[in-house]
């Protein structure tokens, strides 16, 4: 089992920055991947960006060069770095362990709202 615990949310003016970090414990070895998905309002979940295990990095193509993902191992964390952020940015934002057969975890979210 995995506990994912998400941090770091909050309001934040357009153009402003924001970091998520996402606290990992557990059995780490039944995961191969780190994910940071976000759900607006009336819209479904959507992948925002990840990591596997083979350090292979994807970005959704509306969060390109403005948001990073990153891990810090020795602190069991991981993060999401957000620069630049627009209000169709707003959402809850959740961290997710991959799983390689399914069945990920998820931690409960973090609310981000980008607005003037």
């Amino acid at each position: 089992q995995v506990q994912l615990v998400e941090s770091g949310g909050g309001l934040v003016q357009p153009g402003g920055s924001l970091r998520l970090s996402c606290a990992v414990s557990g059995s780490f070895f039944s995961i191969n991947g780190m994910a940071w998905y976000r759900q607006a309002p009336g819209k479904e979940r959507e992948l925002v960006a990840s990591f596997t295990s083979g350090s292979s990095t994807t970005y959704a193509d509306s969060v390109k060069g403005r948001f990073t993902i990153s891990r810090d191992n020795a602190k069991s964390t991981v993060y999401l770095q957000m620069n630049s952020l627009k209000p169709e940015d707003t959402a809850v934002y959740y961290c997710c362990g991959l799983r390689p057969g399914g069945g990920d975890y998820w931690g409960q979210g973090t609310q981000v709202t980008v607005s003037s």
